[in-house]
Order: C-alpha cells, then sequence, then structure tokens
C-alpha cells in the first residue's frame, strides 16, 4: 500500500516556475513507477511526467518538453516536479501517482494517486 500526498501547487503569472512535491508513505516506495498527471476543468486526465523506480529513465509528454523536469529521492520518499516557464495551459489540478512496473501515459494503469493540487497560471 502507498499513500501519496502532493503539495506546492499555486497561483503564479506566466513565465513562472513552481516545484511540486509528492511525498509518499509506503515502506516499498523506491519499487514504484511515479508519474505526474494533471486535468484541467472539463478535460480528460492526461500524462506529464513519470520517473521509473531508479531514476534511470524519465518520460514526459511533448508540451512540457524543456520546461518540467522529474526527479525522486527515495531516501526522502518524495518525487519532484519541476515546473518553469508556466503557461496559462498549464493551469490544472496536478495528481501524482504510483504503478509497480514499468511507466504508462495512462490513468488506469496506476494503482494509487494523491488527492491533487492546484496550479493556476495567470496570462
Amino acid at each position: 500500500q502507498v499513500q501519496l500526498i502532493e503539495s506546492g501547487g499555486g497561483l503564479v503569472q506566466a513565465g513562472g516556475s513552481l516545484r511540486l512535491s509528492c511525498a509518499a508513505s509506503g515502506r516499498t516506495f523506491s519499487s514504484y513507477t511515479i508519474g505526474w498527471f494533471r486535468q484541467a476543468p472539463g478535460k480528460e486526465r492526461e500524462f506529464v511526467m513519470a520517473v521509473n523506480w531508479d531514476s534511470s529513465r524519465t518520460y514526459y509528454t511533448d508540451s512540457v518538453k524543456g520546461r518540467f523536469t522529474i526527479s525522486r529521492d527515495n531516501t526522502r520518499n518524495t518525487v519532484y516536479l519541476q515546473m518553469n516557464s508556466l503557461k496559462p495551459e498549464d493551469t490544472a489540478v496536478y495528481y501524482c501517482a504510483a504503478r509497480y512496473g514499468t511507466y504508462s501515459d495512462f490513468v488506469k494503469p496506476y494503482d494509487y494517486w494523491g488527492q491533487g493540487t492546484q496550479v493556476t497560471v495567470s496570462s
């Protein structure tokens, strides 16, 4: 069992930065692939980035390439999403999710989800 808690969301102007954190409980956290997803009002939840269990591989959606980075610290059971050059279209609730296995950019394969943190980017 893994419990996830996101933090770090807020209101920022376009071009600004935020760092989201995903803190996890559970002794097997280091075994999980962690993904970040986001959901804007009226839209489907979509994949943003993911990192595998030992940080040897990261994955991203094209819209955040060069702007967002993902990292994890297994000693702290925490995954970070650094978001730079934010745009109004990045506005959404951001969720972290965990799955025991390889990366996926689909929602269904992830077994555990946090409650989400709101990111609002003003123009």
